[in-house]
């Protein structure tokens, strides 16, 4: 791939987004690779104009609209709710909302993710144990500040997944960056999500409210209920 070629690197980039909607590839650096081996039949690393994280996530929002229409809309306001209730039951742990979810960048199979600060992993195990979340752990290895550090992760299965990543108390004051765009990552707490509800979804909400109903499969796109619906009744 020629430097500077900008068609060539809108190809890479939406044929990376396909890759990550259709076929479930999860991170930015295996799809962009992948794409171009799929395209051109080459090793991406004797590319020298690669799209940017930023320009694959723009191609694969884009096709998300197309793909789901206005039931993306919907997932998204179900997804903000449970997250906010999710949230607010772990308030103790200073919860903050980050990725897909907070910044409205949906997709189909996006989960919801959550930080938790505390210092005593026990103490979240207790808390999920008492208001009858069964979870599962796991403790993940990555580079930040500069080093390897492990964090430990909870995964409660409801209509979604939500992903709970468990941090030392004193790291709530750090803000790090996103791997896609540089910038501060987006991180919402328990009042910034309610009124970001309020603001963006009042229909939905007030229509879920008025119903006095859960949330259903329904609204999350989901063809059938799993296992453990607990967060929502």
């Amino acid at each position: 791939m020629r430097r500077g070629d900008p068609k060539r690197r809108h190809r890479v980039a939406q044929e990376a987004a396909r890759l990550m909607y259709e076929e479930d590839v999860r991170e930015y650096f295996r799809a962009k690779h992948l794409a171009v081996k799929r395209l051109f039949g080459r090793d991406a690393r004797r590319e020298g104009n690669l799209p940017s994280n930023g320009e694959i996530q723009a191609a694969l929002l884009h096709h998300a609209e197309l793909a789901e229409g206005g039931a993306r809309t919907t997932r998204l306001a179900a997804m903000r709710l449970l997250a906010l209730q999710t949230m607010t039951e772990l308030e103790e742990f200073s919860p903050r909302l980050i990725g897909s979810v907070s910044t409205g960048h949906i997709r189909h199979g996006s989960d919801i993710d959550i930080q938790l600060f505390c210092d005593d992993v026990d103490s979240v195990r207790y808390r999920l144990h008492s208001v009858g979340w069964p979870s599962e752990e796991k403790l993940v290895s990555f580079v930040k500040y500069g080093e390897y550090r492990e964090y430990q992760h909870f995964y409660v299965e409801d209509l979604v997944t939500i992903e709970m990543t468990l941090y030392p108390y004193r790291e709530l004051r750090f803000t790090p960056r996103s791997s896609t765009n540089g910038q501060a990552i987006v991180r919402l707490k328990s009042a910034d999500l309610r009124s970001l509800i309020e603001r963006e979804h009042f229909e939905y909400l007030r229509d879920y409210l008025n119903s006095g109903q859960s949330l259903t499969p329904d609204d999350f796109d989901t063809p059938l209920p799993t296992a453990f619906q607990g967060l929502l009744t």
